[in-house]
């Protein structure tokens, strides 16, 4: 297998910062009631989610997610399982996190999470949404629109776009994640997954140009 890339292309490198700023919702972290970390190929996210609970940002993590194709490899018993056993050793009580090893997409994060807490009886106002930073806009939106009466605020790793693909190890990857979020943005808002939200022309410019490009992997 040929070795995966890491470096950025010069000819490329404006039209993804692009999307990569348009993703951050550049919310203001808070305490909330919850931390929800949202599956995926990037264990930084669990990563993360320790960190903010140590921080003291909530008192209870869910972590969300079965596998995707993207990431059945890396965590074949489950995205939410392997989250939840980074975050132990990362010294997150066991009594602190709760697993929800079902979701198979973001709609199903949210609302197979919020089913998981009333079971429980957790009284739930305010969350803070922990994902990759190129999802959080549509984790946001898709929250807003399954889960409008909650307080969502979201977060990610606060690394720079080329320190991020390097954590991930794969350019090509990133960019077509960041290609196919973006795409969804207004694809699930069409189809009544998500809130509707304003893509700006750059934006709108920078992902026409990576899709000829050939980043077109993730689209829907």
């Amino acid at each position: 297998m040929p070795e995966r890339s890491t470096t950025l292309p010069d000819d490329l490198r404006a039209d993804v910062q692009t999307l990569w700023d348009y993703h951050d919702m550049h919310h203001e972290l808070r305490p909330a009631d919850v931390g929800i970390g949202l599956g995926s190929h990037d264990l930084g996210v669990a990563t993360f989610t320790a960190e903010l609970f140590h921080a003291g940002m909530f008192p209870l993590i869910v972590f969300t997610g079965a596998n995707a194709p993207t990431t059945i490899e890396r965590f074949p018993r489950g995205e939410a399982v392997h989250y939840r056993e980074h975050a132990l050793e990362l010294g997150v009580p066991d009594d602190a996190i709760l697993v929800e090893p079902e979701a198979r997409n973001t709609g199903d994060n949210i609302t197979l999470t919020r089913k998981l807490l009333e079971s429980r009886g957790i009284e739930v106002r305010s969350v803070v949404l922990i994902s990759r930073p190129y999802q959080q806009r549509r984790a946001y939106a898709t929250c807003k629109k399954l889960w409008p009466e909650v307080d969502a605020i979201c977060a990610s790793q606060p690394l720079p776009l080329d320190e991020y693909i390097e954590s991930i190890g794969d350019v090509d990857r990133v960019i077509n994640m960041l290609v196919g979020d973006t795409q969804r943005i207004t694809v699930y808002a069409e189809k009544g997954f998500a809130i509707e939200q304003r893509i700006p022309a750059n934006v709108v410019s920078s992902l026409k140009h990576l899709t000829k490009s050939g980043y077109t992997k993730r689209l829907v």
